[in-house]
């Protein structure tokens, strides 16, 4: 999943002021803006501009179908609107569909909005070291989770199973991927916290999460998707155990650099969009 860069999209006009976007409900915090505009810049297409749509569910379907009329060559999707990402678009890779979500759109050359992920190479970008042979706990059943459950399966993890504070939802995601369901937070290889859990309040991590700190001992490795100013407590708690920790900014740039070639066939200044990622305020 890691190395070339992703095929173009097919832009007719590289020299028209496109427009980009990452649609959420909320979005305001998303540094994707900051980071994206940051390597437009960078490469030479200031002119093409990446902005927050704040869509609430209701309106998601009908902004979606809207996207190629209003100017764009593309989208970012988040929280909540990653599954309804996937059923509106015209087409879809084998990668969103295999998944059920999708978190990147693109306008095609004759207008077909194509649906794609881009957190699942994402993460094993950002990871940044080989998975093969190895066992991961995924926490979380939402978009993300499918995601990177599906990730790791297909970098050849040794066993994912994936936990969720309601175990219906980890059941039905487990046998979706042909995954293992978890019941608790037994010690694996990598952990990867797909919830939100610690974004607003991180003083609950520990009360909503099936571990407590002594229990990051178990995992060398701690991914948290959730990013917030100062870190979060799972990737503090993580680091004072010795585990290696890859933080949501990390796993923010990689996926966002996957879109960004996607939409542009040019290759992401990833260095560039770290930097104006973590210098951004949310």
């Amino acid at each position: 999943m890691s190395g070339a860069s992703a095929t173009p999209v097919g832009v007719a006009d590289p020299a028209r002021p496109w427009r980009l976007g990452v649609l959420g409900w909320p979005v305001a915090h998303s540094r994707s803006p900051a980071m994206q505009n940051a390597a437009l810049d960078a490469l030479g297409l200031g002119h093409w501009r990446y902005q927050a749509l704040p869509v609430p569910e209701e309106e998601v379907t009908g902004t979606i179908d809207a996207l190629a009329a209003a100017g764009f060559a593309g989208a970012n999707v988040t929280i909540p609107h990653k599954h309804a990402a996937l059923a509106a678009a015209d087409v879809a890779t084998p990668a969103a569909r295999a998944i059920g979500a999708a978190n990147t759109l693109s306008v095609l050359a004759d207008g077909t909005l194509e649906a794609d992920n881009t957190d699942a190479p994402g993460l094993i970008d950002a990871l940044a070291a080989p998975v093969a042979g190895r066992t991961a706990l995924v926490l979380g059943a939402g978009g993300s989770a499918r995601a990177c459950a599906w990730a790791l399966r297909e970098a050849g993890c040794a066993r994912v199973a994936v936990w969720n504070r309601t175990a219906a939802r980890a059941r039905e995601l487990a046998d979706d991927l042909a995954i293992d369901a978890a019941a608790g937070a037994a010690p694996a290889d990598l952990l990867v916290n797909c919830t939100s859990v610690g974004l607003h309040d991180p003083a609950e991590t520990f009360d909503l999460l099936p571990l407590r700190p002594v229990d990051l001992e178990g995992f060398p490795t701690v991914v948290d998707l959730v990013y917030r100013p100062g870190g979060t407590p799972l990737l503090e708690a993580a680091a004072a155990a010795g585990a290696r920790t890859v933080d949501g900014l990390a796993i923010l740039v990689a996926q966002g650099a996957r879109s960004l070639e996607r939409w542009t066939g040019r290759r992401a200044p990833r260095d560039v969009m770290d930097r104006a990622a973590r210098s951004a305020v949310g």
